[in-house]
């Protein structure tokens, strides 16, 4: 008889044959910051996520440095919004204050940029709008923008979030012709149109003011595309390929391992976050043991890199491990 109970059959012996372990190392912690002043406020249908003025800031930078949490992923809410989102090009834009003020206080800490428009149009989707639609190549002219203002502001990586036809190879041509030859984009290569964006609006003011996201965003039920838009994310010059929404789409994070030989990022969503805390706060749930199962998955599926609110409470498990 084969007996595989022998390798179970205390922590030490688990511990020694386990395959996969998501370590700190692993995590990006994604960060809102609003334009303002003495902002520190909860966002209700994301527990434990705040919303930050850069006077506020410091307490929660101190904890992820503190914790050896390696990167943050920047999102930006402004004071003003308009049809084209010019505060992403800004160079006293609320991102831009907020990657000058890390690198000069935290050196140390990796600063990720979202590069889109939906936090920053007056209609919440992300680009321009021609014919109540995102207009592709129009919105491409000031991704290039956004893109050079924020590499001038000092940030480590930038990362297009809007599914755009182009996004990389135009961001890559902007940068490069700009001498930002050695700044790295993480795509999100496939990014679907998934209702478990839902907390993230709120925590962004990012709800479109008509219509939906599903003519620039990917199709759920398709992995064939997934594999399309990941190619051309690959061959415009992508140095990292993300996976959007995660949970729901473990094969295709493991598709792309498979396939690419790249870094795999997957991003585990706010809907995704918000379910486990709220079972967790009606007692459902050991939200401990299902956050890390949750990431494990997302590991073992085949992703190097998880960006996650998670990721203070994972570091904070794991420290005391």
């Amino acid at each position: 008889m084969n007996r595989t109970r022998r390798l179970r059959k205390n922590e030490n012996i688990r511990r020694l044959v386990r395959e996969n372990r998501v370590t700190v190392d692993d995590l990006i912690y994604p960060i809102f910051i609003e334009e303002g002043n003495q902002i520190e406020s909860e966002i209700e249908s994301m527990p434990g996520i705040n919303r930050y003025s850069l006077d506020t800031i410091s307490k929660e930078l101190d904890e992820v440095v503190a914790l050896k949490i390696p990167a943050v992923l920047l999102f930006g809410i402004p004071a003003s919004k308009d049809d084209e989102g010019s505060n992403t090009w800004d160079d006293n834009g609320i991102v831009q204050q907020a990657i000058r003020f890390i690198k000069k206080n935290y050196p140390g800490l990796y600063v990720i940029s979202d590069i889109c428009f939906c936090e920053y149009t007056n209609h919440g989707h992300c680009g321009v709008i021609h014919d109540n639609d995102v207009d592709n190549d129009a919105t491409l002219i000031n991704l290039a923008k956004q893109s050079l203002s924020h590499a001038k502001a000092g940030a480590d990586m930038l990362a297009p979030s809007g599914m755009l036809d182009g996004a990389i190879i135009t961001m890559r041509e902007a940068l490069d012709h700009a001498g930002y030859y050695d700044l790295p984009i993480m795509g999100y290569s496939v990014k679907f149109a998934s209702a478990f964006y839902g907390p993230f609006r709120d925590a962004a003011d990012s709800t479109p003011t008509f219509g939906d996201r599903r003519t620039y965003q990917m199709d759920p039920p398709n992995r064939d595309e997934a594999h399309r838009e990941a190619f051309y994310d690959d061959q415009e010059g992508a140095d990292i390929l993300m996976v959007k929404p995660a949970l729901s789409y473990l094969d295709i994070i493991r598709d792309l391992k498979d396939q690419f030989d790249k870094p795999i990022a997957c991003y585990n969503v706010s809907g995704e976050y918000s379910m486990i805390k709220a079972a967790s706060m009606q007692d459902w749930i050991d939200e401990k043991r299902v956050m890390m199962e949750s990431l494990t998955s997302m590991k073992r599926a085949g992703a190097d890199i998880i960006i996650t609110y998670f990721a203070k409470d994972v570091a904070k498990l794991l420290n005391n491990e």
